[in-house]
């Protein structure tokens, strides 16, 4: 089920209807209902993949169990490795196979041995990447002492598949959301005022900056053959605009639904395009992705307490595993390997984390400084973007020499160029708007509070008005892919 569709449209407003209505009287209950409608939101797409959401929440679960009740250091090692075993197989088997056995074949055929072995034909479920790290999460947190175990599984069920973020994320932590459910829920006006303007910003940007971005994007790489360098820039750009808007949407209506139920979930997205370092743009990207690798892969490693060598090891690992994780296919991995090498000069020089407040803090305008280094971070994301979106390693290539030649200096065409105009005029508009919000949690959380109620509402019609004019058929979030 779609956040932008009719569906869900409905589906919500009953669903909250019962929730805080029917089943508001019984902690108990209300989880139970929380469960029962997760499970159909997700069953939905398609009911036959609940069974691999329960069978990863019950191994969990009693995994949990029997770490918690274990103080021998060896068994409680082998239970969560077969946590890990049991969770990265089923992903791999799901996302990976077909890769591993693609380059297999590949890598026996240059040294002259030439065979042909038929690829399975995989359905990749819905969010596994998700729920995967967060069910790996909490027997993780359980084993490092850090979170006593469950013993109620309605709740851990709940918590594994609370459908505002089952498919795309925030990857929660046990340690922050599942305590909520252990707590009585009482309905918040203002929390759920609030929820619902952090809902109706995602749907903006995701029906009217990612949905149309994504239209000219997709045209420009489709067809980059065809192209000049300026034309295959502007391609990028879309994109990079379609991507932000997409996932930060959802998190946006992630996190906006889950307050009308009296849920905190954790930001995810911090205006990373206004980054002024690449080290600050991954604090501001994707957060609860980054800092599963930083606390479960990256300081286990050693992070950066060891020389300079285990530094640069480590800084090249979490970034390429976190390509990886995003998809089977070279460029994500392409595309990890850069962001380490824009990310390593920082670490090097120990000034990553010189950026840690939102740039011009308490000051509406930039400095000329601030201005440069933004501008610098954001064309190396753009940059990087290219192999995000690219088919392969080959089209990359074309695209990224094309427009390192002359031709980045003709005039850009292609199909509904005007058109596109309009859009980029709306990214601007949303970009403006961005920036004059971003010291909130989203730009209109606090909007009646700064221009007065009246404005506040013209303003949300506007946004509405927008969000119904620019609705066309629905779209997948891109990340549903991941």
């Amino acid at each position: 089920m779609l956040f932008n569709s009719i569906d869900f449209a409905i589906f919500l407003p009953v669903v909250f209807i019962l929730y805080w209505f029917v089943f508001n009287k019984n902690l108990k209950a209300q989880n139970f209902f929380i469960f029962a409608s997760s499970y159909f939101f997700y069953g939905w797409w398609d009911w036959r993949f609940l069974f691999l959401v329960l069978f990863s929440t019950l191994v969990d679960f009693f995994i949990g169990l029997e770490i918690g009740k274990n103080s021998n250091p060896i068994k409680r090692k082998i239970l969560l490795s077969t946590s890990m075993i049991v969770n990265l197989s089923f992903l791999g088997f799901f996302k990976y196979y077909n890769f591993f056995l693609e380059n297999f074949i590949d890598a026996f055929s240059f040294f002259g041995y030439d065979f042909t072995v038929d690829g399975l034909k995989i359905i990749l479920p819905v969010g596994i990447s998700f729920y995967t790290f967060q069910t790996m999460s909490y027997t993780i947190d359980v084993y490092r002492n850090k979170l006593k175990p469950t013993n109620d599984l309605i709740v851990f069920t709940a918590f594994v598949s609370f459908f505002p973020q089952l498919v795309a994320g925030p990857i929660e932590r046990a340690t922050n959301l599942l305590p909520q459910f252990y707590t009585r829920r009482k309905f918040s006006y203002s929390q759920s005022v609030n929820g619902i303007r952090q809902i109706l910003w995602g749907l903006f940007k995701k029906i009217v900056i990612a949905d149309n971005s994504a239209e000219y994007a997709n045209l420009i790489f489709n067809n980059s053959a065809d192209y000049n360098g300026s034309t295959l820039v502007i391609g990028a750009l879309f994109f990079t605009f379609q991507i932000y808007g997409d996932f930060s949407g959802y998190s946006d209506i992630a996190i906006g639904t889950s307050k009308l139920f009296g849920f905190s979930l954790m930001r995810n997205f911090a205006y990373p395009y206004f980054s002024r370092d690449i080290a600050e743009f991954w604090r501001r990207w994707h957060i609860s992705l980054s800092t599963w690798f930083r606390d479960y892969l990256y300081i286990p490693l050693g992070g950066s307490q060891g020389g300079t060598l285990m530094k640069v090891k480590n800084t090249f690992i979490i970034f390429v595993v976190s390509g990886f994780w995003h998809g089977a296919n070279w460029t994500f991995i392409v595309w990890g390997f850069l962001n380490a090498c824009y990310f390593l000069p920082l670490l090097l020089a120990n000034k990553n984390r010189n950026n840690l407040e939102i740039a011009s803090q308490g000051r509406f305008f930039p400095s000329i400084k601030e201005v440069l280094n933004i501008s610098m971070t954001f064309s190396l994301t753009v940059f990087a973007w290219i192999f995000f979106r690219a088919n392969d390693i080959g089209h990359a290539w074309a695209i990224v020499s094309e427009i390192f030649t002359n031709s980045i200096l003709e005039i850009p065409n292609f199909g509904g160029k005007q058109d596109a105009m309009v859009i980029f005029g709306v990214i601007i508009f949303f970009m403006f708007i961005e920036w004059w919000g971003r010291e909130h949690s989203f730009p209109i959380s606090e909007i009646d509070k700064r221009i007065g109620s009246k404005k506040a509402t013209a303003f949300y019609i506007l946004i509405g008005t927008m969000v119904y004019l620019f609705s066309g058929q629905e779209q997948e979030f891109i990340y549903f892919q991941f």
